[in-house]
């Protein structure tokens, strides 16, 4: 199995920038597919980030795109959000999954692995 736990959420003013983190346990973590998620209060999770498996691909939700990076350090096991440019529609919990797949990374009922997820709130 693969255990998750994310890192890095807190306050910040709208403009600011934040980095989450995600340390994933698991041999096989390089090969997975990871992706963040968040879910603003009386609201549906909603798919932000995503990276493939294979070849590093990278994807994003049209309203973080060119806002937010997904990156991967696999030596550490760790996936990074770099979120910049923050708004207050950025608030939410965030939270990371793994999945060994690479279809639907977009689709929460994708991945078979989640963290706890971490509060990002953005003050105006």
């Amino acid at each position: 199995q693969v255990q998750l736990v994310e890192s890095g959420g807190g306050l910040v003013q709208a403009g600011g920038s934040l980095r989450l983190s995600c340390a994933a346990s698991g041999r096989t973590f390089s090969s997975y597919t990871m992706g963040w998620f968040r879910q603003a209060p009386g609201k549906e999770r909603e798919f932000v980030a995503a990276s493939i498996w294979s070849g590093g691909m990278t994807y994003y939700t049209d309203s973080v795109k060119g806002r937010f990076t997904i990156s991967r350090d696999n030596a550490k096991n760790t996936v990074y959000l770099q979120m910049n440019s923050l708004k207050p529609e950025d608030t939410a919990v965030y939270s990371c999954a793994a999945t060994p797949g690479r279809l639907g990374y977009n689709k929460r009922t994708t991945y078979d692995y989640w963290g706890q997820g971490t509060q990002v709130t953005v003050s105006s």
